[in-house]
């Protein structure tokens, strides 16, 4: 083990079977280990019978914990910091002492293991080759339907975390933004008893989860199947130019754009791409 080093070790999500041997020995060997939560952490800890002491790190004193393991690890430490569950910093805590640990001329070394997101890309039957983790959704419903819009266009596959008492609220949104027909797989509780991973379009899935009660309990993936790329020489034709051009008199760019797109029955990225040339060329 490197001296003076802060781990970052992955735990399990559920199922205590996929802690890695190498984590296990960095838990028992380094002098202090930073938790999101001691209380937590101390039953995965007492499992398999660590006692190494360990100080709370979490989002509301991270800043300032950040300063006292840089003083430690300057003192020969060796320090390890895990979240709740899986991988650390992915939706968690820890990016600011990881800055402060590494600006700070110490080594950081991932020790790597569970993560709920990769298990559930893997096993979701949706392309892997690219894709877009979004954390949360914001739990206010305005600020939700603006995140989901923003990315409604992308073409990678669409990764979010949810809590169970804001899922439907989540489904209902993307049903709003996305349509009934796009295609999402959910996954609830991986790696534990109750593992569950179905996929349907949203219309489908949203009536699966409101006939039963069991599949909104647990912590949840959202994976959601990217939006169709446009095709190729997608150019838009002489009346789509019309319709936009007269719009842009009187609209926005974004406005316009929009308008055309529905009245054209056309991909609103690509009017808002003409559009923005017009105004090039323009001089506006």
């Amino acid at each position: 083990m490197t001296a003076a080093c802060l781990y970052i070790v992955s735990t399990p999500i559920g199922n205590l079977g996929d802690i890695s041997a190498r984590a296990l020995e960095t838990l028992q060997s380094v002098e202090l280990i930073a938790a999101e939560d001691t209380r937590h952490s101390a039953r995965l800890l007492q499992h398999f019978g660590i006692t190494t002491p360990m100080w709370a790190l979490h989002d509301h004193n991270e800043r300032a914990q950040a300063d006292r393991i840089v003083q430690r690890l300057s003192e020969g430490a060796n320090i390890a910091l895990i979240s709740d569950a899986g991988t650390p910093l992915i939706s968690d805590p820890g990016f600011h002492l990881v800055r402060a640990v590494r600006n700070a001329g110490f080594q950081v070394v991932p020790v790597p293991g569970a993560c709920a997101l990769i298990a559930a890309l893997s096993a979701s039957g949706l392309p892997t080759d690219r894709f877009a983790f979004e954390g949360f959704v914001p739990a206010k419903n305005q600020a939700r339907l603006q995140r989901l819009q923003a990315v409604a266009e992308d073409t990678r596959t669409l990764m979010f975390y949810e809590s169970p008492h804001r899922l439907l609220e989540t489904l209902r949104a993307m049903l709003d933004v996305f349509g009934p027909d796009r295609y999402l797989v959910l996954a609830r509780e991986l790696t534990k008893t109750f593992e569950t991973i179905h996929g349907d379009s949203l219309g489908n899935l949203i009536e699966w989860v409101e006939a039963d009660a069991n599949q909104r309990k647990g912590e949840f993936v959202l994976l959601l199947q990217g939006a169709e790329p446009e095709a190729e020489g997608g150019d838009l034709g002489a009346e789509e130019l019309r319709v936009l051009s007269l719009l842009l008199e009187e609209l926005s760019v974004k406005q316009a754009s929009a308008l055309a797109a529905k009245i054209c029955s056309g991909k609103k990225k690509q009017f808002y791409q003409a559009a923005l040339a017009m105004r090039a060329d323009d001089g506006n």
